[in-house]
């Protein structure tokens, strides 16, 4: 007995109501489960995944057309909330209607108007399940008996009250952490007590410092943690070499970022005497170091990633293990967990085998330099440095290009973006941002990495063992089609059908577009299009890559997944896996899935908005210049303009004054209704930068 299953019964009996004794009779539970199954329905009622009527009646809340969600707010005011109980699309909630709840607040509400086809569904809070803004950043307004914080989450509309005895000694304009102690109710503000004072607006680093706290980003380790990685040894122990495959005597590198300092990829690529080559990927063996259950496994889990945000890293593990004894450093004994393929001309693994390891790297490559060899910009330096591994980086080119035409023959999915590249001063003031160039030494790591991936989720998959598979599911219909919609607009579609797309489809239509004015454009649309990868106990492929099996296995220095699924890999190694193991693998490999998913979500926000903090800094200093770009998004407010740097800005539908123009939605585009004058996406326009705000992480343009 449990809650899934008195779940899984009320969603096969979703048109009925029930008391307890119908649920006891019902499902035949046993007389010593009905205290524990009456516990669980108390529970599950305060989850809000069940109502409980005055009667006594148990149904799910839909039965009584009550929908569960989460609320998100605008800076408008009014709210969506999207639908978590049921697959619904999301209902709009007027101000009027939100009962006190803020961004994020999971909700019970009802419908007050049905929507159609292109209209939402409108809805009413009638309670507030679980709050979400329990802690909130913002800058400290002072009046002359109290004070209020602003909060710089746009979307939490109201300040917070702050009376003198809760003020922490704050200052006008300290940026402070505020704890809620009261919520919004009937037009009064929320109140709260000042818990922390991050510094004064401006000074450095205190804007990044108020990202980390907005996420709840855990940015140092604990005591019983640090000592714990103190007793880890900085040396790899004689002993433990012997009883593994020793890989020292090869031409192992690693290749990274010039900067990067947790070093967890190692590879060699070798020419076979039958034609084939046998690539070696060797990944940093974290798990000999980080036992399970200890304080360190702890927090690494409860961290699950590491966070990069420009210059401050939240490291999941602690600086003696990621930069010390696990970082795979040069000229260093390493314990490792190794993937060996032996890949054919066509790029297909013939045979593999996966093992506990040491290496010990010749180089430490970074891919500028590798990329300059291979692309033969050889200086007389690199010839000095490394001319004896010439012939090694010329095979892994060689090699890393028949895995990519492999990858392209299958239908992989390649949104060829340019990510950006945003460098700070000593002071974190941006004093460059641009497109980080993508070269061959990246691509050789990329495509190595994928092969292991994939090899080791095959093998995992067919010992039908509990695991952690990296996914990504396939479209929803209804997004597949409203992409084909706007790609009408230029002529192209996305081919076959939409409830068995194959990524092909996806592939060639990207292939046709390339080159072409609109290119960017429509990738990005499509990328939208498209679900976002997650971790999973299931393996249900990855539709971008076009693979029926993939993990991540190549970064447990930064990600738990790789992390555990190298705690199963050891285990099956050394004989390990007995009835109980497996057993209590099922329930860790949810929970790992789940809360690695959760936190890699969390993480790419906050690297986002630090990233889009610094670029609004950054255009501070160019008010009043001109530059070139592409309109990349169209809305009933404006359009959004990417200029050559990857910077977005908004032209504001009311700066658009050599007309009055109208929002087609279909063909997304404005249209001037005196000049018949078009905006359409994909267009090349010239901007004029007018405004910048970091706070609000906003540029603005206008059309010159």
């Amino acid at each position: 007995m449990n809650k899934d299953i008195l779940l899984q019964f009320f969603k096969a009996n979703s048109e009925k109501a029930f008391v307890e004794m119908d649920l006891v009779e019902q499902m035949n539970i046993p007389k010593e489960d009905i205290p524990l199954m009456f516990t669980y329905l108390e529970e599950m009622v305060v989850d809000a995944k069940l109502i409980k009527t005055k009667k006594g009646k148990f149904a799910l809340p839909e039965f009584f057309q009550i929908y569960v969600g989460k609320i998100q707010m605008t800076a408008k005011g009014f709210g969506f909330a999207i639908i978590e109980s049921v697959e619904m699309k999301d209902v709009f909630v007027p101000s009027s209607a939100l009962f006190g709840a803020m961004n994020g607040d999971k909700v019970m509400l009802k419908l007050t108007k049905m929507g159609g086809p292109d209209k939402k569904s409108e809805g009413e809070v009638i309670k507030i399940v679980e709050r979400s803004n329990t802690v909130i950043v913002g800058t400290y307004e002072e009046s002359k008996n109290f004070g209020f914080v602003v909060p710089d989450d746009q979307r939490i509309r109201s300040d917070i009250f702050i009376s003198r005895n809760n003020a922490l000694g704050a200052k006008q304009g300290d940026k402070v952490v505020v704890e809620i102690s009261k919520w919004p109710e009937d037009r009064r503000n929320p109140e709260g007590k000042i818990t922390e004072i991050l510094g004064q607006v401006g000074e450095p680093g205190v804007d990044i410092l108020s990202i980390i706290r907005t996420y709840k980003l855990p940015e140092v380790f604990n005591t019983k943690v640090l000592q714990e990685a103190e007793n880890i040894p900085i040396e790899v122990e004689e002993n433990e070499i012997k009883k593994r495959e020793d890989f020292r005597d090869y031409k192992v590198v690693t290749i990274d970022g010039k900067d990067a300092k947790d070093l967890d990829d190692a590879v060699h690529v070798i020419k076979l005497p039958n034609g084939n080559y046998e690539l070696g990927v060797h990944i940093a063996d974290v798990t000999y170091y980080v036992k399970e259950h200890s304080k360190i496994d702890k927090e690494a889990l409860r961290r699950a990633t590491s966070v990069y945000l420009l210059n401050r890293v939240i490291p999941m593990l602690p600086e003696r293990l990621s930069n010390g004894i696990c970082s795979l450093n040069p000229q260093l004994n390493r314990l490792t967990m190794s993937c060996v393929m032996e890949i054919d001309s066509n790029g297909d693994i013939v045979n593999h085998k996966i093992c506990e390891s040491v290496i010990k790297t010749v180089e430490r490559m970074n891919y500028d330099d590798v990329s300059d060899i291979v692309e033969g910009k050889i200086s007389h330096e690199l010839k000095e440095k490394y001319g004896d591994l010439f012939g090694e980086f010329e095979t892994m080119k060689e090699l890393s290009l028949i895995l990519k035409k492999r990858r392209n023959r299958r239908g992989a999915i390649d949104f060829d973006f340019a990510e950006s590249k945003i460098q700070l001063d000593g002071e974190g003031k941006p004093i460059f941002v641009g497109k980080l160039e993508r070269r061959i030494g990246h691509k050789i790591i990329e495509e190595f990495m994928l092969a292991a991936n994939e090899t080791v989720a095959e093998h995992m998959f067919w010992l039908e063992l509990p695991f952690v598979y990296r996914i990504h599911e396939i479209p929803n219909e209804e997004k597949i089609e409203a992409l084909n919609k706007f790609l009408h607009n230029f002529g192209k579609k996305v081919k076959g059908s939409a409830e068995d797309l194959h990524p092909k489809a996806i592939q060639q239509m990207l292939t046709e577009v390339k080159g072409s004015p609109e290119e960017h454009v429509i990738s990005k649309l499509t990328l939208r299009s498209l679900k976002q990868a997650r971790y999973s106990p299931n393996n249900d492929g990855h539709f971008g890559l076009a693979a029926k099996y993939y993990c991540h296995f190549t970064s447990p220095i930064r990600r738990y997944p790789d992390l555990q699924i190298h705690r199963i890999i050891r285990d099956l190694l050394q004989g390990r896996l007995n009835g109980d193991r497996i057993k209590a693998l099922r329930a860790i490999v949810d929970e790992v899935s789940l809360q690695s998913s959760e936190k890699e979500r969390t993480a790419e926000l906050a690297e986002r908005d630090v990233d889009d903090m610094k670029k609004a800094e950054y255009m501070m200093d160019h008010i009043g210049e001109h530059f070139t770009g592409l309109i990349s998004t169209i809305t009933s407010f404006g359009m959004f303009i990417e200029l050559e740097n990857t910077i977005e800005g908004l032209v504001r539908m009311e700066n658009l004054d050599d007309d009055y123009y109208v929002y087609d939605e279909e063909h997304m585009q404005l249209i001037g209704e005196r000049t018949k004058n078009v905006y359409k996406l994909g267009q090349t326009v010239e901007v004029e930068v007018i405004k910048a705000d970091a706070t609000l992480r906003q540029v603005d343009f206008d059309l010159v």
